[in-house]
């Protein structure tokens, strides 16, 4: 709901326990422009350069597309990321609450944002627009109402060694889950009884091979996982992917993980004994750490973002991590600020501004102001790509009026 709140700029002199950062508001806000077209303009700039003649424009572009399976590129960030940003926040906003309503006021309010957060999701994803079985229970807004739940619900009950522990344990236990316990192989056969191929993607699990009495286990591949086959078995609805769902059952358990991590950086934002300089080292050093851990963990178990693998839940939260130290190191100790207020914009209101991308389609609108004849006369009198630049331009330029014209007025959507 619409509601008066204060500036996301607004620090004072407020203690570090209570004052609101900005560099947390301005990442979320970095990160929620890639999802709303920000990627869609460095596309365009490829293409205008000539795909590939251009090398940096060429590796950045390719970075801004997700990986098929196994690996990591920056567009792979993005999601885990503002789960991560989700942690920060939980933080903040819950300690306050407790403080000023008691823990009581604090959990009721937890379970009103979730059940809130959860509808929108279902309208998000088509609602009731499609007849059963075709409605999406799980998908990624979702999953960040989940990871909301249970990361606000840990913080409030456990001090930070638990809340340490309990996320030492999810990334262990989903690994074990995922190496050790056997499920039956799924995958079709030929008539001669050899599979039909390593991967399975099917659009229907009716085509299953239900019958199967191979049971393996430790296995990575699409739709040959113990995740994929609780989606399988137990998820009902659509899934996004035929057989099983990238924000399915099990993957759920380590996307918390990436939340705690974020609620762990949080607590270190928000404690007065560390000074910020000393915050952003932190943050630097502990995300270098926590990639590395990522990526060498990621050889016995690979790092994967459709099923949320422990080692990309340390790839993705260091990366968070380093990324949330260096904007900290600009904003809050250097005070570079004049190049924050676009990314406040959005951060300030980047469930807004994701739902209105969503419901208007920001591409789709710029469309009627600059596509058509517009868009093919630049590509034919300046270069092929020059009219899609546009149309990128022009789409996000709409994204950033409307959260300006929230931003100036103070009004900011609060779930």
């Amino acid at each position: 709901m619409p509601t008066q709140a204060p500036s996301p700029t607004e620090q004072g002199s407020s203690p570090a326990s209570s004052r609101r950062f900005v560099s947390v508001d301005a990442l979320r806000g970095f990160d929620m422009l890639w999802i709303v077209g920000a990627g869609g303009l460095v596309h365009a700039l490829d293409r205008l350069a000539g795909e590939g003649q251009s090398g940096l424009l060429h590796f950045l572009s390719s970075q801004l597309s997700h990986k098929e399976w196994e690996g990591f590129a920056f567009y792979d960030l993005i999601f885990p990321m503002f789960v991560f940003l989700v942690g920060v926040s939980i933080v903040f906003s819950l300690s306050r609450a407790a403080t000023e309503g008691g823990r009581g006021a604090a959990f009721r309010r937890i379970l009103r944002r979730f059940a809130v957060l959860y509808l929108v999701a279902l309208v998000y994803s088509g609602g009731f627009s499609k007849l059963w079985p075709d409605i999406r229970l799980l998908g990624v807004l979702n999953r960040i109402a989940l990871c909301y739940l249970f990361a606000s619900i840990s913080f409030l009950l456990l001090p930070t060694r638990g809340l340490v522990a309990l996320l030492a344990s999810v990334l262990l236990g989903y690994w074990a889950m995922m190496a050790l316990v056997p499920f039956p192989d799924l995958r079709p056969r030929g008539p001669d009884g050899a599979l039909v191929s390593e991967r399975l993607l099917v659009e229907d699990v009716k085509e299953l091979n239900w019958g199967s009495t191979n049971r393996i286990h430790g296995h990575y591949e699409p739709g040959v996982n113990l995740a994929h086959y609780i989606d399988q078995r137990y998820l009902p609805g659509k899934k996004w992917n035929g057989s099983w769902d990238p924000e399915g059952f099990l993957s759920t358990l380590p996307a918390i993980g990436t939340c705690l991590l974020g609620v762990l950086a949080g607590l270190l934002l928000k404690n007065p004994s560390v000074g910020d300089q000393s915050k952003a080292l932190w943050l630097l050093g502990a995300g270098g750490l926590s990639v590395a851990v990522g990526f060498l963990w990621g050889i016995e178990f690979p790092v994967i973002k459709k099923i949320w693998t422990s080692s990309y839940v340390l790839v993705a939260g260091g990366y968070s991590a380093m990324l949330l130290g260096a904007f900290h190191q600009v904003i809050e100790v250097w005070q570079v600020r004049w190049w924050t207020p676009p990314f406040l914009w959005v951060g300030s209101n980047s469930i807004t501004i994701y739902l209105a991308n969503n419901i208007i389609g920001f591409g789709t609108l710029a469309k009627r102001f600059a596509g058509g004849d517009v868009a093919a006369s630049l590509d034919r009198h300046i270069r092929t790509g020059a009219g899609d630049l546009l149309l990128s331009v022009v789409a996000i330029g709409i994204g950033l009026v409307l959260v300006r014209f929230l931003y100036v007025r103070k009004i900011f959507l609060r779930i």
